[in-house]
């Protein structure tokens, strides 16, 4: 009898187990299909094309799990895939988030100061490459360009300014960090740091400064810039944002990256975290 009851407890068991299974099966589908409609206007999982198998395995995976881990706006997630593509230079990619990114209700403004916000990260010939490709968007959609100026300072106030953005995020700035540099330049490098990084690209308008951390360590991740994800998880702290949003964030790069990057951003964050 003893054998009976318990050959039924694991039938019974097996089926719930596939019950739950088929469920969160279902809800991935769905919710793909959902995002995917509403980020691009079309259809998920048509099965067409030259390649329905990897499709269907990319499209599930990120519109029907990724975009439900953390809590993330729309908005946030494709700022964060758009600056993670702008970095990585894919861009047709980019484009074609680009234009999600304003279909979910990310403003030109905004999306723009997404691709500015790169320059100091990856250079300026790379930020030129995807700023052109973002501009192609907009000129399809019929937006005008140049877009409304958002720069906010001066010749005269760039550097009290970006002294008093990178003072609240990074108390002590990068001072030990240069010393020592030959000929003294690492005080040249500290100026730079200070009056173009955070004076000239921080204090720009359209996005606020918590949303510029976090994009800008979904860029360092994306970079894998090791000492620079220490440093700037205290940033986003002190910009406002918590642990789990940054931890979210490193995980919408993840598709896009792979998991060698984001696994090395996640446990950077981890560590910094349990101190």
């Amino acid at each position: 009898m003893k054998n009976i009851i318990a050959t039924i407890a694991l039938v019974l068991a097996g089926s719930l187990s596939t019950t739950a299974q088929t469920t969160d099966t279902m809800n991935r589908i769905e919710v793909c299909k959902q995002n995917y409609h509403t980020l691009f206007g079309g259809e998920a999982l048509t099965g067409q094309g030259t390649d329905p198998e990897m499709m269907d395995i990319l499209q599930k995976f990120i519109f029907g799990e990724v975009f439900q881990t953390g809590e993330l706006t729309l908005k946030q997630r494709e700022m964060i895939t758009c600056i993670t593509l702008a970095t990585m230079q894919t861009l047709p990619q980019l484009k074609a988030h680009a234009g999600a990114a304003l279909n979910v209700g990310v403003t030109p403004e905004e999306l723009r100061e997404v691709m500015y916000l790169t320059a100091p990260f990856i250079g300026f010939p790379k930020m030129l490459n995807a700023i052109a490709t973002v501009n192609e968007v907009f000129k399809e959609r019929g937006i005008s360009l140049p877009l409304e100026k958002q720069g906010t300072v001066t010749e005269e106030t760039r550097h009290e300014t970006g002294k008093a953005i990178q003072d609240k995020l990074y108390p002590g700035g990068i001072a030990s960090v240069m010393k020592g540099v030959p000929g003294d330049m690492g005080k040249d490098v500290e100026q730079f740091l200070t009056d173009y990084f955070f004076g000239d690209i921080y204090s720009r308008g359209a996005l606020d400064l918590q949303t510029r951390e976090l994009l800008g360590y979904c860029v360092l991740t994306t970079l894998e810039a090791e000492s620079q994800l220490h440093s700037h998880y205290h940033g986003n702290i002190n910009a406002g944002n918590s642990p789990e949003t940054l931890t979210a964030a490193v995980i919408q790069c993840l598709p896009y990256i792979g998991f060698p990057a984001a696994i090395k951003a996640l446990r950077i964050i981890k560590q910094e975290y349990a101190k």
